[in-house]
C-alpha cells in the first residue's frame, strides 16, 4: 500500500519487466490505448485560481511501481495512475504536470504547496490523513510472492527474508507488526530487507536474494506475471484498503478532484482506464474524501 497495496486477483499485461540482473525504469506501457475525456466546464470552474491560471496540475509521483506508474522506452511516464490523472485533468481542463520525486518527500512537498497533488499509488490512512486530505480512486490490497517451489506463507513467515519498497504500508506497517507476533511467540523475527524502489525488491526475489515479497497485488502480479518460471504468488490478497490523491488539508482542491474523478467513475471512463491497464478489479463506484477506515 504504497502506501501502496491492492485487490482482488487480476492478470496484468503490459510489456517485459526485465528483473533477471537489475530492472529498468523502461518497462512496457507504450501500447495501451488512451481513453479520450472531454472538459466539463461546470467542473473546471471550480478550480482554485491559481492552479486555473497557470493551467497545469502539478502532479509529484514516485516511479517505477509498475503498473500504477513507471517510464515506458521513451522516458515518458505512463501507467494506469497516469492515465486516470491524465483524465482528471481534462475534465478540469489542465494539463497534469509530473514531477519527479522520492516517494517519502511526495507529501510533505504538497503540505508545502510545491505539487497540488501527489499521484503515487497512496493507501489513504488514518495516520496520512492529520497531515493532508484523500481523494479515494481505486481499492487496494497486499500481495505475497515467493520463489518458484520455495513455499512461504504470509501468514507465519517468522524467519524470512521479506523484501519491501521502503516507506510503503508494507514497510511500516505490515512486516513490523507480523514480526512482532513471530517474536513474541519465541519464533525469529522477520528479517526486512528495504529497498528504495519496488523494482529492486522484485529483483531481489527473483535472483533469491530474499525469501518473499510483499507489495501491492497489482504490482506483484506484474512482476510475477514477468517472470512465471521464477516466482509466484503465494497466500491471498489481504488488507484491502483504499488508493488516494493527497492534497493539502483543507484544500478546495481535494473537492474538485473528487467530483472530477466521480464524473469519470459516473460515464465508465475510470473503469475503461483501468480495463486498458488489466487492473478492473480495483474500480470503485463512489469517491470520498477521506476513506481510511
Amino acid at each position: 500500500m504504497r502506501g501502496r497495496a491492492a485487490r482482488a486477483l487480476v492478470v496484468l499485461a503490459g510489456g517485459a519487466l526485465a528483473l533477471t540482473a537489475c530492472t529498468s525504469n523502461t518497462e512496457g506501457g507504450d501500447d495501451v490505448a488512451k481513453v479520450e475525456v472531454a472538459k466539463v466546464d461546470t467542473i473546471a470552474a471550480k478550480v482554485p485560481d491559481a492552479i486555473k491560471q497557470s493551467g497545469k496540475l502539478v502532479v509529484g509521483v514516485n516511479v517505477p511501481y509498475q503498473p500504477n506508474e513507471f517510464k515506458n522506452s521513451d522516458g515518458k511516464i505512463v501507467g494506469f495512475d497516469v492515465d486516470l490523472m491524465d483524465a482528471v485533468a481534462s475534465v478540469l481542463g489542465l494539463t497534469a504536470d509530473y514531477r519527479e520525486s522520492d516517494f517519502e518527500k511526495i507529501i510533505p512537498s504538497i503540505e508545502t504547496g510545491t505539487y497540488n497533488v501527489g499521484m503515487s499509488s497512496f493507501t489513504d490512512t488514518k495516520e496520512r490523513e492529520k497531515t493532508v486530505d484523500f481523494v479515494t480512486y481505486f481499492q487496494v490490497g497486499t500481495q505475497w510472492a515467493q520463489q518458484k517451489g520455495k513455499p512461504v506463507d504470509p501468514d507465519d513467515a517468522c524467519g524470512k527474508r521479506v523484501a519491501v519498497q521502503r516507506t510503503t504500508v508494507q514497510d511500516t506497517d505490515e512486516i513490523p507488526a507480523k514480526s512482532a507476533k513471530c517474536v513474541a511467540a519465541g519464533k525469529p523475527e522477520i528479517v526486512k530487507v528495504a529497498y528504495d524502489e519496488q523494482s529492486q525488491a522484485a529483483t531481489a526475489l527473483v535472483q533469491g536474494q530474499v525469501d518473499a515479497m510483499s507489495a501491492d497485488l497489482p504490482v506483484t502480479i506484474y512482476a510475477v506475471d514477468q517472470n512465471k518460471d521464477t516466482i509466484e504468488v503465494t497466500g491471498k490478497m489481504f488488507d484491502s484498503a483504499p488508493y488516494g490523491w493527497p492534497v493539502q488539508k483543507g484544500s478546495p482542491l481535494g473537492p474538485v478532484l473528487q467530483e472530477a474523478v466521480q464524473h469519470l467513475m459516473d460515464n465508465g471512463q475510470a473503469r475503461k482506464i483501468a480495463e486498458n491497464w488489466n487492473v478492473q478489479a480495483g474500480v470503485i463506484t463512489k469517491s470520498v474524501i477521506n476513506g481510511a477506515q
